[in-house]
């Protein structure tokens, strides 16, 4: 007796979590029920994968889809487009820069109600964690985000303050009791503010001067100081967008310690060098800043070395007003890049540097469900959700406007060269993006941490 499933994956080099085979994958509804070689039977639908690489759907834990209230800036159904154009099936948004910004159940509910409505990829969000908002933690876990954000700094949007000592260290306590993790975005504010003083003085607003501004420093020390408060709290802690070797030396020897603490980065650090930036100029400015030619090699190190936890792509796009024709100093601090997060790791880690296929698969599809408690995501295996990127880990191109879905066409990757391509992503067991174009309607739902 033969089986009937939904869909059958033949032929593709699967990445498995014990590693690449050459077997078939089959689906009944949105899961994953059988893998093995040659598997029989039929069913609705047949993908001949052959000459490819079937990935899991990759789930970016780090991306502002702007909504409510900054629709001229990004939208949830054209972030997730763009996500699902880059082999993407998952993501969490972070609760700025929206407005109002996610600190209560109120602004929880009106984001869930637009991303159930539109967007075209699973979803979750985190809550924010400001000294405005110490009484509303709990409530925030009641209504099922995955965990904080907060920042020790500026934010960039004045209704997200940055924390505080004394509410850093009693958001944290309230946190750990909740169960959840806190992310930070680690740079220490008076420094910047000091440091970028000195630089107006001196009458600079150019790339330079803001590097100057948010100085290796400003980042150490922020990461040091957070460290020590979940050091005394025992609070889950993610280190936001790491951009220096020396911020992860000291996450590795605080967790050598058994310090709770995980550490993301960004595609622009391990891709760009300030040089660069300054040449491209406001489209690739992000904070913190991309560092020296000499630091990114440390950062390929670690990430080869096991010592970051996650890639993410950190996309916190604007209107476009607020990066053209401004200073450097004064545009918006923030990249658009959600589309281009495993396409640049294959290019410049696969390709370039050997970084093996399931280290990648492991930064960007695995390891932040995991972190998360988040159950059916990230893996190729029976039981999960059928979410796929179908992958020509081969094919060349070069980056156009044309090419990018999310809502404003720029990217500071514009015009360079890539080397491996998202053919098809596929969202529990159905296609969400072929040949570079949405297919169908948004069916995205929300995703709950486990317990």
């Amino acid at each position: 007796m033969s089986n009937t499933y939904s869909l059958l994956i033949r032929g593709g080099k699967v990445m498995l979590p014990e590693g690449m085979q050459q077997v078939d994958i089959a689906v009944d509804g949105e899961k994953i029920v059988e893998i093995g070689p040659s598997l029989s039977g039929s069913a609705d639908r047949e993908i001949d994968a052959t000459g490819k690489v079937v990935f899991p759907g990759t789930f970016d834990g780090h991306v502002h889809f702007d909504e409510p209230g900054r629709t001229e800036w990004e939208t949830i159904k054209d972030g997730s487009a763009g996500l699902a154009a880059g082999g993407g099936t998952t993501f969490i948004d972070m609760p700025l820069n929206s407005s109002p910004c996610l600190l209560d159940k109120e602004e929880f509910q009106k984001k869930y109600d637009i991303a159930s409505h539109d967007s075209y990829t699973d979803f979750g969000f985190w809550g924010g964690l400001t000294p405005d908002n110490l009484d509303r933690l709990e409530e925030l876990a009641a209504c099922g985000v995955v965990g904080f954000k907060a920042f020790s700094c500026y934010s960039g949007i004045p209704e997200f303050k940055g924390i505080d000592d004394y509410s850093a260290l009693k958001g944290m306590e309230i946190i750990k009791k909740l169960g959840l993790p806190l992310m930070v975005h680690c740079e220490n504010d008076a420094l910047t503010a000091k440091l970028g003083a000195e630089q107006a003085a001196a009458g600079r607003d150019d790339a330079w001067a803001y590097f100057a501004a948010h100085a290796p420093i400003t980042e150490i020390e922020s990461i040091t100081r957070m460290i020590t408060f979940a050091e005394e709290t025992g609070v889950k802690l993610i280190i936001a967008h790491a951009s220096l070797g020396k911020s992860i030396d000291i996450i590795n020897a605080a967790r050598a310690r058994g310090v709770d603490v995980s550490v993301e980065t960004i595609g622009q650090y391990l891709i760009l060098t300030d040089e660069e930036v300054a040449a491209l100029g406001p489209v690739a400015k992000c904070s913190p800043p991309v560092r020296s030619k000499e630091d990114q090699p440390l950062m390929w190190a670690h990430l080869l070395a096991g010592d970051i936890d996650y890639v993410d792509s950190d996309h916190s796009p604007s209107d476009p007003s607020l990066k053209e024709g401004v200073s450097f100093m004064k545009a918006w601090g923030g990249i658009a890049s959600v589309q281009h997060t495993l396409t640049g790791l294959l290019t410049h880690g696969y390709h370039a540097r050997k970084v093996p296929l399931a280290r990648i698969m492991k930064l960007i599809c695995e390891n932040m469900p995991k972190s998360l408690r988040i159950e059916g995501k990230g893996k190729i295996a029976v039981g999960y959700d059928a979410d796929f990127a179908l992958i020509d880990l081969n094919r060349e191109y070069i980056l156009k406007a044309d090419d990018i879905l999310y809502k404003h066409h720029v990217s500071p990757y514009m015009g360079t060269r890539f080397k491996g391509a998202v053919d098809e992503t596929i969202l529990r067991g159905q296609t969400i993006m072929r040949d570079g174009k949405i297919i169908g309607t948004p069916r995205g739902r929300m995703i709950m941490c486990k317990g």
